[in-house]
């Protein structure tokens, strides 16, 4: 016997926002400890090549963080969509060992409810 489970699935625009909104805020604070501390600079410089205008300085931190965010949006996005779609062609086989042996019985006793008088 072959059912259906349902699962909760992943709002897409939800995990998409998250995901852009921890990227975006990873880029801008590494830029800023990249600005004024140094700390991380050779992530920045990694990172700079990638995403246009950031750079360690101010406003590259801030085109830093909107290209950050986009591209976790995006890729939330996918991951979410990748997600449910995956989830939509799992079915479950019921595998409980105590209903399968006791349907299997039934089926081979006769059936003895009528009695003759």
């Amino acid at each position: 016997m072959t059912r259906h489970q349902h699962h909760a699935t992943l709002g897409v625009i939800s995990l998409g926002l998250a995901m852009g909104l921890t990227w975006g805020f990873f880029v801008f604070v590494l830029g800023i400890m990249a600005t004024f501390f140094g700390w991380g600079a050779p992530l920045a410089l990694i990172l700079s090549s990638v995403y246009v205008g950031f750079t360690p300085t101010v406003a590259g931190t801030m085109a830093g963080a909107v290209w950050g965010f986009a591209e976790g949006f995006i890729f939330g996005i996918m991951i979410a969509w990748l997600y449910n779609r995956f989830l939509g062609m799992r079915t479950v086989r019921s595998q409980d060992p105590a209903d399968e042996p006791a349907a299997a019985a039934a089926e081979k006793q006769p059936d003895n409810t009528r009695t003759s008088r």
